[in-house]
């Protein structure tokens, strides 16, 4: 009998126990039915090189989980876990990112949040050209750009070239002048950045040259040795010269006995044509000889050191013709093509400080 009794009190505790403890966990689970995440928000962290790339990091209290939809061309989301984020690249523009941060419970709260992509200005653009008689090739390169747009200013309402990152284009203008050549950097959005450069574009070099053409690159070529050259107004004009601008030679003390200067010829000297070389000469001194030597020939023959002639002048402080007669020499096919002019004054001492001037360098039979 006692036994009976103890066994139906522990059945009797052991209900109530029971009891006891479903209506507390009915109670919390209510509780956590209605508990959602809170202080929802968002970090964006918009990249500074004009990608567009943008990391968008979810924050909440009590978020097991967030969506994000980037609000940009597409009603997909991704879910991203406490403490992740997510990457997505847009175009210049606004957009609104919409995130959903999911409780424990399952609960979610949502918010929309602005986000606004500007991109910068493209900065340090620097524009390469490189000229080739009417020809013009265009590099550039400037930080933060995605792309270029190439003007080069010869033809009214003109539509920009495009010109893509480490890229190059190329123009032909149809005459000799100058032209004012724009690159516009674009950053990919509505910031730009752009720089105008004048730019000569000049004829084919060659005989005959008379130093008076604005449409002449009589800069072309250099010199050796320690001469000096430059274009500069006629000092003498009087006689067999009044033009208004000649060549300037200047052997400066000192400079080698093969000091000289040279000029490629964008059209060669071609001896079908003639092969006399005249040219008029100013010098302060009689005696001493100036070369006409003629190098780089079309084919390789004659060979370079064999069209070379030496002229002395016979008049001082005077405008002189000097010939040069290349049918002398005969090494020299009929039918020869030069590139390149060389002149070399009196090669046979130092420099001490001569000065000369040339004009109107011609072509004849």
């Amino acid at each position: 009998m006692k036994k009976i009794k103890l066994i139906f009190s522990f059945i009797l505790v052991l209900l109530v126990a029971i009891s006891c403890t479903v209506e507390g966990i009915n109670e919390d689970t209510a509780l956590l039915g209605t508990e959602s995440s809170a202080n929802l928000n968002k970090i964006f962290d918009i990249s500074t090189d004009n990608s567009g790339k943008v990391t968008i990091t979810p924050t909440a209290d009590g978020a097991v989980s967030f969506k994000v939809e980037y609000g940009h061309g597409t009603t997909s989301s991704v879910t991203v876990q406490p403490g992740a984020s997510t990457t997505h690249v847009y175009p210049e523009g606004k957009y609104t990112v919409k995130i959903t941060a999911t409780s424990i419970s399952g609960a979610t709260t949502e918010q929309t949040f602005p986000l606004d992509v500007v991109f910068r200005a493209p900065e340090n653009l620097a524009v390469t050209l490189n000229k080739s008689i009417h020809n013009l090739k265009v590099k550039a390169k400037a930080d933060y750009a995605k792309s270029y747009l190439v003007y080069f200013g010869d033809v009214p309402n003109e539509v920009g070239t495009p010109l893509a990152t480490d890229g190059e284009v190329s123009h032909d203008y149809a005459v000799a002048g100058t032209y004012n050549v724009k690159v516009v950097a674009l950053s990919g959005g509505v910031a730009k950045t752009e720089k105008t450069t004048a730019t000569i574009i000049y004829n084919a070099y060659g005989l005959p040259i008379t130093y008076e053409l604005a449409t002449q690159n009589y800069g072309i070529g250099g010199t050796f040795g320690g001469i000096s050259t430059a274009v500069v107004a006629n000092p003498f004009p009087t006689g067999l010269n009044t033009s208004a601008t000649v060549w300037k030679y200047t052997k400066t003390t000192g400079a080698e006995t093969w000091s000289g200067s040279y000029s490629p010829l964008d059209s060669p000297l071609d001896f079908a044509t003639g092969n006399k070389i005249k040219l008029l000469l100013y010098a302060t001194e009689v005696g001493k000889s100036l070369n006409v030597e003629l190098e780089w020939a079309v084919g390789g023959t004659p060979a370079n050191g064999v069209a070379v002639l030496k002229v002395a002048n016979t008049v001082a402080n005077s405008w002189q013709e000097l010939v040069f007669d290349f049918s002398t020499i005969a090494a020299i096919p009929a039918n020869a093509k030069f590139t390149q002019l060389v002149f070399r004054y009196d090669d046979s001492a130092k420099g001490s400080g001569e000065v000369i001037y040339i004009d109107n360098i011609r072509l004849t039979n």
